[in-house]
């Protein structure tokens, strides 16, 4: 009886969960507004994921497997249907990957019954996580996400030096998923690889970031952009940085690119992550900036400071202050809905549209690196904002 009891009461509160319509939070700052309740939690994961539902094999009904977090999901629509591909960490701190589906991409997201299978490659992956979902012109759905193994230079009582490098998997579905050969490129590191959605040169695309080590971008601080002759042995043999760190920025100590970018009449837009260091430890922020429609490694446009950042209780998880984006949706009728996680936690969705996120990317100041410029650009438009409050006052 309390065993039936028991999981009626786990049934119950995750279908309300699952079921609970999510509300937009009005107050915005004109470039987009968040919802307030997260689209996907560990909560959200099925009971019958977490729970041995045998009452004779568990008849205290314990968790048998623990979920800890759900975070950093790349995004795709398909067939007018919204679609993530969540990372999923266990208690265990592995990490897999596993598809929500909505009909309005802002909630009732419900994970498919069984996580997606990566198939392993010759060395395989210790941890993957973050994966990009790419809908290439070659027709295939490419998903690019973080490998993680130990590292083989690593002294025997150092058990968490590790090598990041970038997986490569494609599907047609969604469901079915063929593992390709990992990125080849000169860096020790590479961490947040995404690939461009067109041909460039007829070759396949890849923004990077390299990085001299598995923590610090060191010198290979940047997001860097190459290019490959083959996606099943992709290799990039050149890479340069096309947005480098910056001193005194909020993305001074590291950045990487976060889905593939939206392609517009006036520009390639991307979204990317910028961290930074505070006395409370690194604190990770969204930023947007455009490339040039036909040169896309030239930046054209680059707002001032972060586009979002974490905001109350989005501060607080397993690793505090941090936001991360690794999915975007542009909808046909303009509209752009923006998946973030939050402090490796949980994962929320904001809404913004073409049209706004133009204005911001191309009529928003530049960071002019000094507290003087930034007092010029705000004088600027005091006193903008001055002249048209006298216009009024006397007509």
């Amino acid at each position: 009886m309390e065993f039936e009891k028991r999981l009626e009461m786990l049934q119950t509160a995750y279908d309300r969960l699952i079921h609970r319509s999510n509300e937009i939070v009005e107050e915005s700052n004109g470039v987009y507004h968040r919802y307030r309740y997260p689209i996907l939690t560990a909560a959200h994961t099925p009971v019958f994921w977490r729970y041995d539902l045998n009452e004779q094999s568990n008849p205290y009904l314990m968790e048998r497997f623990g979920i800890n977090a759900v975070l950093n999901a790349g995004a795709v629509k398909l067939d007018d249907k919204y679609y993530i591909v969540a990372r999923v960490e266990g208690l265990d701190r592995k990490s897999f990957f596993a598809v929500a589906e909505s009909d309005n991409g802002i909630d009732n997201f419900v994970f498919w019954d069984y996580p997606v299978v990566i198939p392993e490659t010759e060395n395989p992956d210790t941890n993957i996580y973050d994966i990009r979902l790419i809908q290439h012109e070659d027709g295939w759905i490419y998903g690019l996400f973080c490998t993680e193994r130990r590292d083989p230079a690593a002294k025997p009582g150092d058990q968490s030096a590790a090598i990041a490098q970038c997986g490569i998997v494609r599907t047609k579905d969604l469901k079915k998923w063929e593992r390709l050969a990992d990125l080849k490129t000169r860096s020790p590191q590479q961490r947040n690889v995404v690939l461009h959605p067109e041909f460039v040169n007829g070759k396949y695309a890849f923004y990077t970031r390299p990085q001299d080590s598995f923590i610090e971008a060191g010198n290979g601080g940047g997001i860097g952009f190459g290019l490959s002759d083959s996606i099943e042995y992709a290799e990039v043999k050149e890479e340069i940085v096309i947005d480098k760190k910056v001193y005194h920025t909020v993305y001074e100590a590291k950045n990487g690119l976060g889905p593939a970018p939206i392609k517009t009449k006036y520009g390639w837009l991307h979204l990317a992550h910028g961290v930074r260091h505070t006395a409370a430890g690194l604190r990770y922020v969204l930023y947007v900036f455009m490339t040039d429609l036909n040169d896309i490694t030239k930046v054209s446009h680059k707002p001032s400071g972060y586009f979002i950042a974490p905001d109350g209780e989005e501060r607080v998880g397993d690793v505090s202050n941090v936001v991360f984006s690794n999915g975007w949706i542009l909808d046909e009728d303009g509209r752009v809905l923006i998946y973030y996680a939050s402090s490796d936690t949980r994962m929320h969705v904001a809404e913004s549209s073409l049209g706004q996120l133009l204005d911001y990317v191309m009529n928003t100041a530049p960071d002019g690196l000094r507290s003087a410029t930034s007092v010029n650009t705000l004088i600027g438009i005091i006193e903008k904002n001055k002249a048209l409050v006298k216009r009024f006052a006397t007509t």
